[in-house]
């Protein structure tokens, strides 16, 4: 009986043991990840890294990894000629293989979220536009036009879509004419823009965009998503 007492012990050891390894080893393979993950053409600000599931150490002898969360904070890219800033990125990668001796990451499967503040949607815009949250589900966006050396200033409700799965499109519902010839014109050449989604992993496609008080949330879906390497 003691013998049996002395095996249970030394099995419950083990097992903590292990599991103290394992989380271990997880902590430095994140802290290693993030460091290597890299989008051709942008700079990221940060990345944080979770690794989920266990044991871990029998997911890198096999080289895939069930499930990686992953965020990505301050990714800066240019589109139409200026910076376009993307706030956050957090992708949920199933199925991720790891490749070329670990420093690469592909995932059959990921869904992404993205957020870009108004901030930085205004200076991705035309100068003298200014961005904003313009309340059901639609964005606000103020610009100022000459007319006839006159300054004239109109506000509109714009509704967001996207083109192609890349393309954020800025569009006015309305522009206040008030009998002016051309103001229309004017007012849509500020406030109607489009502007690429750039610094975004290789097969993550975007799907759905919706205006929040936060900025733009737009979510998507890929395969074959790569992330490093």
């Amino acid at each position: 009986m003691r013998a049996l007492r002395i095996w249970g012990i030394a099995l419950v050891v083990l097992a903590a043991l292990f599991v103290a390894v394992d989380r271990v080893a997880v902590y430095i393979a994140e802290s290693q990840a993030e460091n290597r993950v890299e989008i051709p053409g942008t700079r990221i600000g940060s990345t944080d890294i979770s690794v989920r599931g266990f044991p871990f150490l029998t997911q890198l002898a096999g080289s895939e990894l069930d499930e990686v969360d992953v965020r990505l904070t301050g990714i800066e890219t240019r589109a139409g000629g200026r910076t376009l800033r993307i706030s956050t990125l957090d992708a949920e990668l199933r199925d991720v293989r790891l490749t070329d001796g670990f420093s690469g990451a592909v995932a059959d499967r990921a869904t992404g979220t993205v957020v870009i503040s108004y901030e930085d949607l205004t200076k991705a815009a035309s100068d003298g536009v200014k961005v904003e949250y313009g309340g059901k589900n639609k964005v606000k966006v103020t610009g100022t036009v000459n007319v006839l050396g006159r300054p004239i200033s109109r506000s509109v409700l714009s509704t967001v879509t996207l083109l192609d799965g890349r393309t954020v499109r800025v569009h006015a519902d309305k522009v206040p004419g008030e009998g002016i010839p051309g103001l229309e014109k004017l007012v849509r050449e500020k406030t109607d823009f489009e502007r690429e989604v750039g610094g975004l992993p290789n097969g993550l496609k975007l799907e759905r965009i919706q205006p929040t008080e936060d900025g733009l949330e737009i979510s998507g879906t890929g395969t074959g998503v790569r992330l490093a390497g």
